[in-house]
């Protein structure tokens, strides 16, 4: 790994780091469902540019670099993790009963919603509704079509479309309405 010496690079990368990490840890919170993980997906971000911060900001675009190293990230790091997840046949009993109040947040809905989606529907959706990307920009900064990434979305989509739907069925009450016998 190469070290940055020269110092003008080094504040060229400290302000934008200034400038845009709130904007990329909005996303990275949106993809990862956790802060710490998006503090840590966008800290690990900058890391890996720093060395070459010289090609990022050369770019016509050094955000739309930088958004598309970060959802690479996330992506290969999602891959990488699912070989040392544990399976299990039957999972846990829970040992509380959610939050009601919790559930009334829509950013709650929307994040519990958006965590329900594998990986790349959910980038792809971060990328489309939170950060304002085109299906060019999306296809670009993924490494695949524009028709895939409309697809992506169409799909996604219906699927969070159908859990909305799901969760907003009533529940089946016992016939004894709760009370014991």
């Amino acid at each position: 790994m190469a070290e940055v010496t020269d110092f003008t690079q080094f504040t060229d990368f400290t302000a934008f780091v200034r400038a845009h990490s709130t904007t990329l840890l909005r996303s990275a919170f949106l993809l990862t469902g956790e802060l710490a993980a998006a503090e840590d997906l966008v800290q690990d971000t900058f890391l890996r540019l720093l060395p070459r911060w010289s090609k990022v900001a050369a770019a016509d675009v050094p955000l739309a670099y930088v958004r598309r190293s970060m959802t690479n990230n996330f992506l290969n790091g999602r891959r990488r993790r699912a070989g040392h997840e544990m399976l299990f046949a039957d999972p846990p009993e829970r040992g509380y009963d959610s939050d009601q109040a919790g559930l009334l947040s829509d950013r709650e809905v929307v994040r519990g919603l958006l965590a329900s989606l594998p990986p790349k529907q959910r980038a792809v959706l971060v990328l489309r509704f939170y950060d304002d990307l085109s299906d060019a920009q999306i296809a670009a900064d993924l490494g695949c079509r524009q028709g895939t990434v409309r697809s992506i979305v169409s799909r996604s989509l219906a699927t969070l479309r159908a859990e909305t739907e799901r969760r907003s069925r009533p529940r089946d009450i016992s016939p004894t309405n709760g009370n014991l016998r």
